[in-house]
């Protein structure tokens, strides 16, 4: 993260805007992207006046609305197969384990996981397509969406820059208190967020984990049963028969 705010610092302030906008626009769409470092950092680099926190936070928010959006309409067109396609091209990041467990937290949670899916880095690229594979209809999505959007991108472009700028004032004027509080008030509000969202996903995975076994397969036990059974007849008959 250290390297990208370096190279990001070298640019000029509507370059930044516009790669901040961009990578979490294209992450939004499907494709792994390292989305929230590239926020960070440039949060991290409005905090030492580098570029403007508010038109991070706007440029964040712009790509992962209209990033998710472009993906709810890709998803919408290709539907599973081609998440399935995507989960072949990125195995580590949107494979079968992963794809399932985003379908069961849309199963349970419905437009909810994509306002807290943008937290987790899971169904922050997955929540566009996949909505519009499962036809979630657009408007419910769209208001989660842009909700979800403009919470997670500025609250963590001010979090990260009022911590910053504590962070730079304290180490100047020694001013405990600003540095304590802007760090617990950010850091509250983000473990809140974070820990729902975490245990909707833990509650996805458990349930995934616990779901009975398909029919047809108990079709098929029920019936290789069924056959043993008649198998079994069938012998005693015969030794029966030879008594």
């Amino acid at each position: 993260m250290i390297d990208v705010q370096h190279w990001l610092s070298a640019l000029p302030p509507g370059v930044i805007y516009l790669i901040v906008a961009g990578v979490i626009g294209v992450e939004s769409m499907g494709v792994p992207l390292p989305g929230e470092i590239v926020l960070v950092s440039s949060a991290l680099l409005a905090a030492t006046g580098v570029v403007e926190p508010e038109w991070v936070a706007s440029a964040a928010a712009f790509g992962a609305i209209v990033g998710d959006s472009v993906g709810y309409a890709i998803g919408r067109r290709g539907g599973r197969p081609l998440l399935v396609r995507l989960g072949r091209r990125f195995p580590k990041h949107l494979g079968p384990a992963q794809l399932a467990r985003a379908e069961q937290s849309f199963a349970r949670h419905g437009v909810w996981a994509v306002f807290f899916g943008r937290f987790v880095a899971l169904l922050r690229i997955l929540a566009g397509p996949l909505a519009g594979a499962l036809h979630v209809p657009y408007r419910r999505f769209l208001l989660a969406n842009a909700a979800g959007g403009l919470v997670w991108a500025f609250g963590t472009t001010y979090l990260l820059y009022s911590v910053g700028r504590a962070a730079e004032h304290w180490l100047k004027d020694i001013s405990w208190a600003g540095l304590v509080l802007a760090v617990l008030a950010g850091l509250g509000s983000t473990w809140w967020l974070r820990r729902r969202a975490h245990r909707i996903e833990a509650a996805d995975t458990a349930a995934a984990s616990a779901a009975p076994e398909p029919a047809s397969q108990t079709a098929g036990a029920a019936s290789g049963g069924e056959s043993g059974a008649v198998a079994s007849g069938g012998q005693s008959g015969a030794v029966a028969s030879g008594g």
